[in-house]
């Protein structure tokens, strides 16, 4: 496979010397149920959940187009066990001769050498200090990083640099660099976002099976608010027929508001073919085949759905963010609830969101969407 020069342990021109490659840090006791692979090449499609190490030859990488949302971006791993059905970047593990359902799941590629890499690349008398996202591919802070512990290095090189980041996560694992965090915010610009699209579990352990629950992402928004470290929302995606009527947009806003969030973005699911829309079609098919209509309707004609369907999502989710006082003071505390936890310290983010998606095709599901 194409990216079998990079796996850790093996030796060629191409790569790093293996003096140049930093000591292995200190790493979880645990595999996040990950297992090594063998020896071999790593074969797709068994379903078997490995993580595989790889040597990155660069790790800021430039966002393609005249205006990206985001100019440079970081991934410290390709692949994602949270295992989200919808999940755009799926069509990105095509390109390592892998499939964009089960092996996006499952086949993990860790760039063991990020936090050295980043340092090396932060250094160049070329790189002007601009803002990095994390986590507008794959999640940084998916189960993995309990056992590889990436992102330390990677917040601590960005902290000595004093240079601007973002992150977007569902993972509660970010709770465990706060400190780090904290010490990063005194210094540069950090910003920061969880992404919860719905606060209906039932449906969350269907969309997004490896993911923490809503609940659990929206205890991390509360934790780091009560730090200082302001925390927006992703309320994203926002699924047609399943998360987006008035009821469920207001119990996701009103739980928004109680945990502190800064500020509440939502994005209506887009789909993208050669990955997210054939996988998520199939998931779809699977559990909620009457709204097939619905979706020929919305999707039939591209990876976005219309703009006066996401209007009135936006209108609603505004409506609702303005209710509950969203970035101010919750409806909860106008009553005599309880504080959000919010302090003198609060640092104001914006939400990192993902960028652009593609039109349509996928001639296997042009039936369904």
């Amino acid at each position: 496979m194409r990216w079998e020069d990079l796996r850790e342990g093996q030796d060629g021109e191409a790569l790093f010397d293996r003096e140049d490659i930093a000591p292995v840090p200190e790493r979880g006791t645990g595999r996040a149920g990950l297992a090594a692979p063998g020896g071999g090449p790593v074969a797709g499609g068994d379903g078997e959940p490995v993580a595989v190490e790889i040597r990155a030859r660069s790790i800021i990488n430039r966002v393609p187009g005249e205006s990206p949302m985001f100019r440079w971006t970081l991934n410290p791993y390709r692949g994602c066990a949270h295992a989200c059905v919808y999940c755009f970047a799926r069509r990105s593990h095509t390109y390592l001769d892998l499939d964009a359902g089960h092996d996006f799941d499952t086949k993990i590629m860790v760039k063991v050498n990020a936090g050295e890499l980043l340092r090396a690349e932060l250094a160049r008398p070329a790189w002007q200090g601009e803002p990095i996202a994390m986590g507008t591919n794959t999640d940084p802070y998916q189960r993995a990083e309990g056992r590889y512990r990436l992102m330390p290095q990677i917040i601590s090189a960005l902290r000595d640099a004093a240079n601007p980041f973002s992150v977007l996560t569902k993972g509660r694992l970010i709770l465990r660099d706060a400190d780090l965090l904290e010490q990063a915010a005194r210094v540069t610009d950090v910003r920061l976002a969880v992404s919860v699209g719905a606060v209906d579990d039932p449906l969350a352990r269907s969309v997004e099976p490896g993911a923490p629950t809503p609940r659990a992402r929206l205890d991390t928004v509360r934790a780091l608010a009560d730090r200082g470290l302001g925390c927006s929302v992703l309320m994203a995606p926002v699924l047609p027929g399943l998360t987006d009527s008035p009821e469920a947009v207001d119990a996701a806003v009103s739980a928004i508001a109680d945990a502190g969030a800064s500020s509440v973005t939502p994005i209506v699911l887009h789909l993208r073919p050669g990955g997210a829309r054939e996988w998520y079609a199939a998931w779809l098919a699977r559990e909620h085949p009457h709204l097939a209509p619905l979706y020929r309707e919305l999707y039939g004609k591209g990876s976005y759905a219309p703009a006066h369907y996401r209007e009135l999502v936006a209108a609603r989710v505004r409506e609702a963010a303005r209710r509950y006082g969203v970035g101010g003071r919750s409806a909860r505390q106008e009553s005599g609830g309880e504080a959000s936890g919010r302090g003198p310290g609060d640092h104001r983010q914006r939400t990192p969101a993902g960028g652009s998606a593609d039109r349509a095709g996928a001639t296997r599901q042009l039936r369904l969407l």
